[in-house]
C-alpha cells in the first residue's frame, strides 16, 4: 500500500471517529488517490485534483466543485505531514448547485404508482407489497428514501404508530408520528412479510424476497420501471426507463402539499414552518422555505397573503 493510500485510510478513520459516515466521499477519495498514482504522482497537486474533479462529463458544473471540495479537505489535512501537498485554492471552480424544480405528483399519480408497484410479479409475492408500501410511506411522511430503507423493526412502533428515524443525512434522529391509515398499512405489510419470508438475515423493516435489506439501487430502479408503466416516464430507445419524476419528488410533494393546506386554512405559515422542518429532518428552516419559491402555487398563495396583510387597516 502506498503512503498516499495509508494517509487516506488514516484521514477517513479520524473523520469517522468524529461521527461522519463518509460513504460516498470515501469511495471518491479512493478513486482520486488511484488516479494520482496512475498519473505517476506520489502527492496531491492542484493540477491533478482539478483533472480528477472535472473528469465526469454530462454533469452539473456544481458536481465538479463538490468533488474538488472533497479533495481539498483531504489535501489540507495531508499537507500537515507532507509539505509537497498542494491544497487547491477556494473558488477555483466557483459553480453553485442549482436545485431542480420539484415534480409535484397529483393524487391520482401516487395512487397509480402504488397500484402498479403492488402488481409487480415475484416468486413469493413480496416484491410488489414491499415497493407499494415503501412508496406509500414516502408519499405520506416526506421521508428520504435512505431513511425509509434504514428502518429496522425496532424503529417501527406498531403499538403507537411512531417511526424512529436514525442515522439521518445530518446525523440527527427524530420521531415521525404517522396517520392511523398508515399505521394499518405498516401492520398489514409486517404480517404479510413475516408470513412470506419467515427467515431473514437482517432486522430491516423493508426487505427483498431473499430476506435481505432492500437497497437504494433496487428501490430506484423499480420505481423507474413502475413510473414508465403508468406513463410518468416516456419509453426510450434500447429498453431504458428514461428520465422523469424521482422517488425524492415524493418528499417535495409532501412538503408543498402541507404548505398549501396551511395557506388555504389561513394558518400562520411563518409560525408553522419550523414544525414542518422538524418533521422532515431539515437542519435549517431555509431548506423548507425553498418550497415557497420552487412551487408556483405556493408563490401565488404567499403573494395573496401578503397583499391582504398590506391592505388591512
Amino acid at each position: 500500500m502506498s503512503d498516499l493510500h495509508r494517509a487516506l485510510d488514516e484521514y477517513l478513520a479520524i473523520r469517522r471517529s468524529l461521527g461522519f459516515t463518509l460513504r460516498l466521499p470515501a469511495s471518491l477519495l479512493r478513486s482520486f488517490v488511484t488516479f494520482v498514482e496512475r498519473s505517476g504522482g506520489t502527492f496531491i497537486t492542484t493540477d491533478l485534483a482539478l483533472q480528477w474533479a472535472t473528469h465526469p462529463r454530462g454533469v452539473q458544473p456544481a458536481t465538479w466543485t463538490w468533488r474538488l471540495g472533497i479533495v481539498r479537505r483531504f489535501a489540507a489535512w495531508r499537507r500537515a505531514t507532507d509539505a509537497r501537498t498542494e491544497v487547491p485554492p477556494e473558488g477555483l471552480l466557483p459553480h453553485r448547485y442549482r436545485r431542480k424544480p420539484p415534480h409535484l405528483y397529483r393524487d391520482q399519480d401516487v395512487v397509480q404508482i402504488i397500484r402498479a408497484a403492488g402488481e409487480l410479479p415475484s416468486p413469493r409475492g413480496l416484491r410488489g407489497l414491499t415497493h407499494a408500501t415503501l412508496v406509500g410511506l414516502l408519499a405520506v411522511t416526506g421521508m428520504r428514501l435512505s431513511e425509509g430503507l434504514q428502518l429496522d423493526d425496532d424503529d417501527v412502533d406498531l403499538a403507537h404508530g411512531v417511526l424512529v428515524i436514525r442515522r439521518t443525512k445530518f446525523g440527527k434522529s427524530r420521531l415521525v408520528p404517522v396517520h392511523p391509515s398508515t399505521h394499518d398499512a405498516l401492520r398489514t405489510y409486517t404480517a404479510a412479510r413475516d408470513r412470506l419470508v419467515p427467515t431473514r438475515t437482517t432486522p430491516a423493516f423493508f426487505i427483498s424476497e431473499r430476506g435481505t435489506r432492500l437497497t437504494e439501487w433496487t428501490a430506484r430502479y423499480t420505481f423507474a420501471v413502475v413510473s414508465r408503466a403508468v406513463g410518468l416516464r416516456a419509453p426510450t430507445r434500447g429498453g431504458g426507463h428514461g428520465h422523469g419524476p424521482r422517488l425524492h419528488d415524493l418528499r417535495h410533494r409532501f412538503a408543498a402539499s402541507t404548505l398549501i393546506d396551511w395557506y388555504r386554512a389561513d394558518l400562520d405559515v411563518e409560525r408553522e414552518l419550523p414544525k414542518l422542518a422538524t418533521y422532515l429532518g431539515h437542519v435549517h428552516t431555509a431548506d423548507t422555505y425553498w418550497y415557497l419559491e420552487a412551487v408556483p402555487e405556493l408563490l401565488e398563495l404567499a403573494a395573496q397573503r401578503l397583499g391582504r396583510a398590506e391592505a388591512a387597516p
